[in-house]
């Protein structure tokens, strides 16, 4: 049973990554990356179900994917502006 949860945990983190690509890669607004935040938080319930360390830091960091893609957008942004 600890396997398919952890396997299930490891798909949430995929999935939440694979979110991102219409914004990121291909630059077309998508409000996708909404969704990374429910899969996230499935993500996190079932690592920390299994207590896998690993999976419960990477599902954390896809549910704040939003804030830190927001804050390296912003500093690319204002470095790229101030040295430029």
């Amino acid at each position: 049973m600890d396997t398919i949860i952890k396997i299930l945990a490891t798909i949430t983190i995929i999935i939440s990554l694979l979110l991102w690509v219409p914004n990121i890669v291909f630059q077309q607004p998508s409000f996708l990356w909404i969704l990374t935040f429910v899969f996230s938080g499935i993500g996190l319930l079932l690592a920390v179900s299994i207590k896998s360390k690993v999976l419960i830091i990477g599902n954390t960091i896809t549910f704040f994917s939003f804030f830190l893609v927001m804050f390296f957008g912003y500093l690319l942004d204002f470095l790229t502006t101030q040295l430029f």
